[in-house]
């Protein structure tokens, strides 16, 4: 059912693409575009906080972590209630590796790579159903560097 209902979700108009607001990430690839309400977690608090004890998100929800510069980061699923998909992207918004399906209350340490200046968090397995790989770029008006993310 899932899988049925996403392409309807999936706006692929100019319209909405120009939409640039704080809440909201456009994600576009090979895949065409989604489009995602999305916290930001920018400050050291928020980062360390992240989704824990969130019991639910809906399906175009995430969270985006950003930081002020690119860097080699990690993560991990302790206190952390529901499967996640993490896009790991570069300081254009650049898709640099995804780590899928982050198993829940999970301490092992989940590396992101090098140079990774944001980090989206979405529902586990949603990464796979939308098609979603590593040169795919997310736009949202945190990300400044360069064309490839700026937000239109």
């Amino acid at each position: 059912m899932l899988r049925l209902a996403l392409p309807m979700l999936l706006v692929v108009s100019g319209v909405a693409r120009a939409e640039c607001r704080d809440d909201r990430l456009n994600l576009t690839g090979g895949f065409g575009e989604a489009h995602f309400t999305v916290r930001v977690a920018d400050d050291p608090a928020e980062r360390a906080q992240g989704l824990m004890h969130v019991e639910s998100m809906a399906t175009l929800e995430g969270m985006l972590f950003a930081y002020d510069e690119p860097q080699s980061v990690s993560f991990w699923m302790e206190n952390t209630l529901i499967p996640l998909d993490m896009l790991f992207a570069g300081a254009d918004g650049t898709i640099l590796a995804i780590h899928e399906n982050a198993v829940p209350m999970d301490r092992t340490p989940i590396p992101g790579g090098d140079g990774v200046q944001y980090v989206l968090e979405i529902n586990g397995g949603l990464a796979e159903t939308l098609g979603i790989e590593p040169g795919d770029v997310l736009q949202h008006p945190a990300i400044e560097a360069g064309e490839a993310g700026a937000c239109s």
